[in-house]
């Protein structure tokens, strides 16, 4: 749909307040928690990492993230501008062009603070960088179909994350099980960004955007969403078994069972659900999404207790 032409108001003094608002730190939360899970999955001594932990705690959330939601605002300040014109750029609290020049400064920032914490991390973070552009500009616009713009996002906020967690700490590429974990629990954020679209049903509808629930309607994307967030746990469940970690698989397997229930409750029970789609969804993802984030760790956890076990044991050889 062709969008309306949009005469930015006149420049005025750059607020920080309204800076900081533009970079949407309620967001940070989900890449933070996964770099944190890729710390503890490392099986390094955080004590003795401290520094590099902190630094990639900034690059994680306020740094890749914190960009993302910038570049992303201004290339949604034609649709902002309709539908919320008290946000930084629409309301010309961030004035001019200065949406897009803290994007770029953001990103020259994000690379600046990875090359202190090893090639990998740099690698991630060009990726990051990359599908984080991609997402809300031209001429890819990932974000206006549901299925690539979910798969981009999941995997910054969590695979790619994860991966930098362990890698600046490891200063090498991670063992092949983080790794596992990572895209797994990627897959599985899938499903929780496609909830997160439950909000902008009938404006994605107005804008053209084609996101998940667009597409299969509510109750389609619902079921949806509830497989892609299960199965991957499915899967760490059963390595885990296999790599001889069953506590750990027992209490992902508990943490499951309630979200399915959760799901049962406000996503798969269609009646309820079209009733009110965003808030079903909304209550889901301050529920389920708080016992999925949990199976995170858990697993980080196990497989830091593999790492060391092998790391006592060569060294016992």
């Amino acid at each position: 749909m062709k969008r309306s032409s949009l005469t930015l108001p006149a420049p005025t003094r750059l607020d920080p307040a309204a800076v900081l608002e533009l970079l949407k730190p309620v967001t940070w939360f989900a890449p933070m928690w996964a770099f944190t899970c890729g710390v503890i999955s490392s099986g390094v001594s955080v004590r003795a990492s401290w520094a590099f932990v902190l630094l990639g705690i900034v690059l994680a959330g306020p740094l890749v993230c914190g960009m993302s939601q910038a570049i992303n605002d201004w290339y949604d300040r034609h649709v902002d501008a309709i539908n919320e014109p008290n946000r930084p750029i629409p309301s010309g609290r961030i004035p001019g062009q200065w949406g897009l020049y803290i994007a770029i400064l953001w990103s020259a920032l994000s690379l600046l603070v990875a090359s202190f914490l090893g090639v990998w991390v740099v690698v991630a973070t060009v990726i990051g960088l990359a599908l984080a552009w991609a997402y809300s500009a031209p001429p890819f616009r990932l974000k206006e179909n549901g299925w690539w713009g979910n798969a981009a996002v999941g995997l910054c906020y969590e695979g790619l994350a994860w991966f930098t967690g362990a890698a600046a700490l490891m200063a090498a590429f991670p063992d092949f099980r983080i790794v596992i974990l990572a895209l797994l629990y990627s897959i599985g954020a899938h499903g929780i960004m496609t909830l997160n679209d439950f909000k902008a049903i009938e404006g994605d509808k107005q804008m053209g955007v084609r996101s998940l629930p667009v597409q299969l309607g509510a109750a389609g994307a619902a079921k949806l969403a509830c497989w892609v967030m299960t199965l991957p746990q499915i899967v760490v469940i059963g390595l885990l078994f296999v790599w001889g970690e069953p506590f750990f698989a027992l209490t992902i397997g508990v943490l499951l069972v309630a979200q399915i229930g959760l799901m049962a409750r406000y996503l798969l029970n269609t009646e309820s659900l079209l009733a009110r789609p965003y808030k079903n969804a909304a209550i889901y993802n301050a529920t389920g999404t708080t016992l999925y984030v949990s199976g995170m760790m858990v697993s980080a956890f196990a497989v830091r207790g593999l790492i060391l076990a092998e790391s006592t044991l060569g060294g016992g050889l």
